[in-house]
């Protein structure tokens, strides 16, 4: 991966988005409000047009200093979108199937819903 992506945010870096989030339009500045995780860092940022969004994983965002440099990238080529956005640890599911509900991007897969709905179910929790 590109060393743009490589480097860790820190709390109240500058960042924008390196694509169209939702609500956020690609490029949108915001500023990192938290970080969290150790293998599997996600950030809470906080964009100047009101959005505040988390769970965005590192590729989804690129510091405002290096804005620049990523469009140069991405427009001759040696940085494909593509290739960015698609990350290990955003499989949808275990058994592959891509069901299930987005929140703040991140796609919770139709199994977690299931076992959660059962679990509810024999608490005798109902909505």
């Amino acid at each position: 991966m590109t060393e743009i992506f490589s480097q860790v945010l820190s709390k109240q870096q500058k960042v924008k988005a390196a694509t169209d989030l939702k609500g956020v339009p690609e490029g949108t500045q915001g500023q990192v409000m938290l970080s969290n995780g150790l293998d599997w860092i996600r950030y809470w940022v906080k964009f100047e047009n009101g959005i505040e969004m988390g769970s965005l994983h590192r590729n989804k965002l690129v510091r405002a200093e290096d804005w620049e440099q990523f469009l140069e990238d991405r427009e001759a080529g040696s940085l494909s979108i593509d290739e960015v956005m698609d990350s290990p640890d955003e499989e949808s599911t275990e058994d592959g199937s891509g069901d299930g509900v987005e929140v703040n991007g991140v796609l919770v897969p139709q199994l977690l819903i299931d076992r959660t709905k059962a679990a509810l179910e024999r608490f005798g929790v109902t909505r």
